[in-house]
Formats: structure tokens, C-alpha cells, sequence
């Protein structure tokens, strides 16, 4: 593989902070973000991703391309839950399988935001229907994952209610929010839109930075506990992801040909949720064990993606 691309990707300023969040915990600074000013944070990327992937996806053909797309997301959240969960009954009880299962299913918003200001580094251009994609990723996942633990859970007295998982799974915030900006983006004119370009845009990069300076702290505050879990889970943690980014950057090829929609098909195969599934699993899943399924997807999974898994997967795509 070419270390350019590498050494550019892990010199970047804004993963550089993430980097510098982590250092802050192991040093036990008192840095740390507000958490109002971090959920404002995150709300504006969402905003900012779903908005302008619908201004891309108003100037493109609404052709069978899109439709294919979308089913592609839906089948990878379907899959990949079913083989993980059998592959996790190895070492863990049936809820935290399902969970852990659910989330690397699922997708991560945030890891899909990171995704999208590297391609733009790379002037690599991708579909607004991605966006679309990574959200309606979100709930198939989560019902596999309970669906797999209704099934095998011995005790078979208590009914999860689907429904509600569902509804639950698609009006998180994140997700919400993300369609709505999409919807939005989509309705807008030119004109429009460049009125508030200036803050959909401009100051994007900055904010994804100290976005990810949070998402720094967080991820070293869970790491040391994590590591006691055992080398079983740290591996699926990253092995996992590794297989599903480089099998769909692979085969994605026979069916997509933007370079910019097989990476973000690849990060979305790689990622795991640690917003919206946890939410779930507190409704549907009480028994799994939050301090596992969590720091694997944010303190493990979500560092190597951002920092080597991107470089691989678009390394495969543009030389496979």
C-alpha cells in the first residue's frame, strides 16, 4: 500500500485532535467539552452531512443506480448481524452477542461524517443518496440483533415488542435529523442554499475537529476498562470491521462504479454504532452488557477506522 496515503490520513489536523483527546485522558488533564456544546456539535455534522447530501442527490438522475444502493445498505445491515452474532456465541451469552451483533451491523454516524471530509480531502466525489443509505442502515440491524436473541434466549416469556424497537431505532436523533437535513437539502434551490452555505460548509472541517477531540476523550475513558474484557473481544474489534470494510470495497465493484460510493459502502460495512444501538438495546436488550458492546464500537472499532481502515479501503478500491 502506498504510506502516502497513510502518513496524510494520520497527520491530519482534525484526527490529530482525536489523537490529542486521548492523550488528555491518559495524562488526566481536565480538558474535556462541554457536553451541551458537544451535542450541539454533533447535531450541526448531522445537519450539515444530511443537508448537503440532499443538494447533491436534487442534481443527480434518480435512476435504478439509487434504488440498488439502497438495497445494498439494507441487505449489508441484514448479513452482517447474522454471521457476527454466531461468530460472538463463541465467547459470549446470547444478549451480548445480539447487541454487539446489532451494532456492527449498524452504522456509525460520526465515522460516516469522518468518511465524507476525507474523500473531500481527496476531491473524491460521492452520491447524496449515500447519506440516505447510512440511515436507513440504522434499524434493520437492531431488529436482526433482537430478533437473534428472541430466537435463542432460553427463557421465551417475555416479547420484545419490534415495533417499538423499530420506531425507536428510526426516530433517534441523530438519524432524525439526518433524513430531515437530507429532505431539506433535496427541496432547496441553488440559491438557497448558498445562503447558508457559509455554515453548512465553510465551517465544517473545524467543527468535525473539535468533534472529534470529544470523541478522543470519550474513547480514552473507555479504553482502559475495555482492555480487561480479554483479547476475544478486542480482536473481533478490529478483525471484524477489517473483514467487512475490505470484502465490500472488493466486491462492491460489480455493482457500483464511483469510486466515492464503494469507500462509503466500505465505511459503512466497517463501522459500528455506539449512539442509536445502545439507545435500542436499553429498551430491548436490558441484560446486555453496556460497558462490552459500547467500548468495542467507540474505543476500538471507531479509532482504527478513522485512522487505518480508510486508507486501506480506498487503497483496495482505486488498485484492486
Amino acid at each position: 500500500m502506498d504510506l502516502s496515503l497513510l502518513i496524510e490520513n494520520l497527520t491530519n489536523p482534525a484526527l490529530l485532535f482525536f489523537f490529542l483527546g486521548i492523550l488528555a485522558v491518559q495524562l488526566k488533564s481536565d480538558l474535556e467539552i462541554p457536553p451541551n456544546s458537544s451535542k450541539f456539535i454533533s447535531l450541526y455534522l448531522m445537519f450539515s452531512i444530511g443537508f448537503k447530501g440532499g443538494l447533491e442527490l436534487s442534481h443527480s438522475p434518480l435512476d435504478m443506480g439509487i434504488f440498488w444502493a439502497l438495497v445494498l445498505g439494507i441487505l449489508l445491515a441484514i448479513v452482517v448481524p447474522v454471521y457476527s452474532y454466531f461468530i460472538l456465541r463463541r465467547k459470549f451469552n446470547v444478549a451480548d452477542s445480539g447487541a454487539i451483533a446489532a451494532a456492527y451491523g449498524s452504522v456509525s454516524a460520526v465515522t460516516f461524517v469522518t468518511a465524507v471530509s476525507f474523500l473531500e480531502m481527496k476531491d473524491i466525489d460521492f452520491g447524496g443518496h449515500m447519506v440516505a443509505v447510512m440511515a436507513l442502515m440504522e434499524a434493520p440491524s437492531i431488529i436482526v440483533g433482537v430478533l437473534l436473541m428472541s430466537y435463542f434466549r432460553k427463557e421465551k416469556t417475555k416479547k420484545v415488542d419490534l415495533w417499538a424497537v423499530a420506531r425507536h431505532s428510526m426516530t433517534n436523533g441523530s438519524v432524525l435529523l439526518i433524513m430531515g437535513s437530507l429532505v431539506i437539502g433535496f427541496l432547496a434551490s441553488d440559491q438557497q442554499a448558498r445562503g447558508i452555505e457559509p455554515f453548512t460548509t465553510d465551517i465544517f472541517k473545524g467543527f468535525l475537529a473539535v468533534f472529534l477531540l470529544d470523541m478522543g476523550i470519550a474513547s480514552g475513558k473507555k479504553l482502559a476498562d475495555f482492555i480487561k474484557k480479554g483479547w476475544f473481544a478486542l480482536s473481533f474489534a478490529i478483525v471484524m470491521p477489517l473483514i467487512n470494510g475490505c470484502l465490500v470495497a472488493l466486491l462492491s465493484g460489480w455493482f457500483i462504479a464511483s469510486t466515492g460510493d464503494r469507500f462509503l459502502f466500505a465505511i459503512l460495512a466497517a463501522s459500528a454504532s455506539y449512539i442509536a444501538v445502545p439507545a435500542a438495546m436499553r429498551l430491548a436488550a436490558p441484560k446486555a452488557n453496556p460497558s462490552l458492546y459500547l467500548p468495542m464500537a467507540l474505543a476500538i472499532t471507531f479509532p482504527f477506522n478513522i485512522t487505518l481502515g480508510m486508507p486501506i479501503y480506498l487503497y483496495l478500491i482505486q488498485n484492486l
